[in-house]
């Protein structure tokens, strides 16, 4: 089950209130411990047979050594290994592999530990009051006079704002929009001259690289940092709101209160939104990627209303099993098709004036192909509503072009 990275609760206060009726149980992924077995409390195992190896060579990792040193990989995963192996090494002199992981140790560590310094005084908690409750969120200064993006269900239904700043000030913030694509909103509070975090472009990143999530988990340990990895890109996920898509999964901690706060790249720079958690799984975090989100930004700053381009289509994005089990011609692009009884083609829409049909494969927008790297909704983003784009669509067996003005999309 996945369900977006809450409001946390807000931490008590000294005057008495009544219970968060808005929140639900928090749920911990991973339980608790229950028994010693969960620790190590002693070098043994492979961490033992490992270093062992190690002072009896010359010089050069044996096949024991390696083996241990993947055993510990497996066991304590990223993190853990990086210490084990800091372990597994402590004592031995000479040898440039020694050297080598310690250098790059050090490396990984500096890197991080600069993001923090770097991007945490442009991270803010909010604190959000509702006509049911208090609650704790994050977000992100993107620009110096008070421009603040974060997550629409931190902030929907909101009475009032408070944004405290790292530095200890504290601002009234109001919302200027709310994205209709996605678990967006902007936050707008009345100050300059403040710290910003860089936006990069989440288009490049690749799968293994560094993540850093920033913000205040449990809305509590405000401008927390934890480190990982991009799990993987392009995730789809239902919540308990909706769907969201093109999401970076990422094993960095999320917790409810990170809501709205920053997933960042080894520079530092800002390639997501954190925005949910898997309640099934530890490790499970997904983010909005900047390049999404990066849309509505700026229509903020030029102080237009946020709205998103829209074809109105229904459609399954196609792969090979997809393509196979239906027996499709091509394996990637947009395959026009109804769920049930609903037409795929909304009434009324761009889609509908433009002739698009049922069962039309979109293939290309502007002779960019449609893939998993591609999918069509981060195509359309690149462009404003009112902006006529040219398909490239599978019809018949025929490749066709259909040109489309694109439409604002809709609150749903």
């Amino acid at each position: 089950m996945i369900e977006k990275a809450k409001r946390a609760p807000a931490a008590p206060k000294r005057v008495a209130k009544s219970p968060v009726k808005r929140r639900s149980p928090l749920r911990f992924e991973p339980e608790p411990a229950t028994g010693p077995a969960a620790w190590i409390t002693r070098e043994s195992g492979p961490l033992q047979a490992a270093r062992n190896s190690l002072r009896a060579g010359t010089g050069s990792l044996n096949r024991g050594a390696i083996a241990g040193m993947l055993a510990l990989s497996l066991l304590f995963g990223a993190g853990g290994g990086a210490v084990a192996t800091i372990l597994l090494l402590d004592g031995f002199s000479g040898g440039d592999i020694t050297t080598q992981i310690r250098q790059t140790l050090v490396s990984e560590q500096s890197a991080i530990v600069a993001v923090a310094e770097r991007v945490s005084p442009a991270i803010v908690t909010l604190e959000v009051t509702t006509s049911d409750g208090d609650g704790i969120g994050s977000g992100v200064i993107y620009s110096a006079d008070g421009w603040i993006v974060t997550n629409k269900h931190v902030v929907e239904d909101e009475t009032s704002i408070v944004v405290h700043l790292k530095d200890g000030r504290d601002f009234t913030g109001t919302v200027y929009g709310i994205d209709t694509l996605t678990d967006l909103a902007v936050v707008k509070i009345d100050a300059a001259g403040l710290p910003t975090a860089t936006l990069g472009r989440s288009g490049g990143i690749k799968v293994g690289q560094t993540a850093i999530a920033i913000g205040s988990p449990l809305g509590v340990y405000t401008n927390s940092v934890t480190a990982g990895i991009v799990s993987a890109l392009g995730r789809d996920i239902t919540t308990e709101s909706g769907s969201i898509s093109g999401l970076i999964q990422t094993d960095a901690a999320i917790n409810p209160g990170n809501s709205g706060g920053a997933l960042v790249d080894s520079s530092g720079a800002v390639i997501g939104i954190n925005t949910a958690i898997s309640t099934e799984g530890a490790g499970i975090g997904f983010a909005i990627p900047i390049d999404i989100a990066r849309p509505i930004l700026e229509q903020a700053l030029a102080g237009v209303p946020l709205s998103r381009p829209w074809i109105g289509v229904r459609y399954t994005a196609l792969d090979l099993r997809v393509a196979r089990e239906n027996n499709l011609p091509v394996s990637a692009g947009a395959w026009i098709v109804a769920d049930g009884a609903t037409s795929p083609i909304i009434s009324g829409s761009p889609a509908e004036a433009a002739g698009l049909k049922s069962g039309d494969i979109i293939t290309a927008v502007n002779e960019t192909a449609i893939d998993e790297a591609h999918p069509l909704q981060d195509l359309l983003v690149q462009y404003s509503p009112g902006t006529t784009i040219t398909l490239t669509v599978l019809r018949d067996g025929s490749s066709i072009t259909i040109t489309v003005e694109l439409g604002i999309r809709p609150r749903e």
